[in-house]
């Protein structure tokens, strides 16, 4: 359903432009409002620097300048909005050290990439539609 998530904010970081610019248009139609980022410092900026932090992240584990978990660690202790965002994880690296990581940290969904864009959409979907 087209608009759904009017009114819901969604962070997309990858340092991969080609992943950016995939994620951006597969979720364009759902209504929410999507920014990006490329690397860790700008992520992390981008969540605690605002009053009006993004209600899902979907979070590369390897970034530039401070990886995804670094970046949820920095998230978790900064955050000035009493829910902490949603976090779904995306990552190249098949082992299950990181995804063990990443879920005690909180982390709502661990993807390993290659990953069917469809099912990450639907995670989304999933994840904003069911605060409500």
């Amino acid at each position: 359903m087209p608009d759904e998530l009017i009114g819901k904010h969604i962070l997309v970081v990858d340092d991969d432009p080609d992943i950016l610019v995939s994620i951006k248009t597969a979720l364009s139609d759902t209504g929410a409002e999507i920014d990006t980022a490329g690397d860790g410092n700008t992520a992390v900026e981008k969540v605690t620097k605002t009053d009006s932090p993004p209600d899902l992240l979907i979070l590369d584990a390897m970034l530039p300048k401070r990886s995804g978990f670094l970046v949820l660690e920095k998230i978790r202790q900064n955050i000035k909005k009493t829910e902490p965002p949603h976090i779904i994880m995306i990552t190249g690296n098949p082992g299950t050290r990181h995804r063990v990581y990443a879920e005690s940290l909180g982390v709502d969904m661990y993807l390993n990439k290659p990953f069917r864009i469809e099912r990450l959409v639907e995670a989304v979907k999933n994840l904003l539609t069911s605060e409500e």
